[in-house]
């Protein structure tokens, strides 16, 4: 069971990647950059969610499903 230090320590690592990367993709002006990474964050959010609630701690580290994600030719940069 995930204690509410691993949490804490889970989301943290996650919000930074996550922020890093889309911060950089808005200043290089890639639209459709961010919005991916704002969709993996909240995929991965809820992943954490997942694991919390139902499943072990394993299942929060699973790759979320990058097919529900915008392909570059889908958005204007």
């Amino acid at each position: 069971m995930l204690t509410k230090q691993h949490i804490a320590a889970e989301l943290t690592r996650m919000s930074k990647v996550q922020i890093s990367d889309i911060t950089r993709a808005i200043k290089d002006s890639q639209k459709v950059i961010a919005l991916n990474e704002v969709t993996d964050l909240g995929l991965r959010l809820n992943l954490l969610a997942d694991a919390i609630v139902t499943k072990p701690a394993a299942a929060a580290m699973a790759m979320p499903d990058r097919e529900r994600m915008l392909e570059p030719t889908q958005g204007a940069n």
